[in-house]
């Protein structure tokens, strides 16, 4: 998640991510995602295995930032609110 292109960009996991995606979008988990108003869904991979997207999540959190937005920018290069997909 995103607040913005080229902005500050979230990285998490969920089993439910329209209950997710609400929850920042109306800011109702205070901290990192509320403090700095992340509220697009610009990218998301999705997984079977919880242990395999603990992985990955992990994986991309130590990733360096421009390769972070290149991974977005492959697939959403207007860094689009994703959300619609999902409603």
């Amino acid at each position: 998640m995103a607040n913005k292109k080229n902005g500050t960009i979230y990285i998490g996991v969920t089993n439910d991510i329209v209950k997710r995606i609400g929850e920042h979008k109306n800011n109702l988990i205070n901290g990192f995602t509320s403090r700095y108003e992340i509220h697009k869904l610009v990218y998301f991979e999705e997984y079977s295995d919880i242990r395999e997207a603990i992985s990955r999540e992990k994986q991309l959190k130590n990733w360096k930032r421009d390769w972070k937005i290149e991974l977005i920018e492959k697939v959403n290069p207007d860094w689009n609110d994703l959300v619609y997909q999902f409603l």
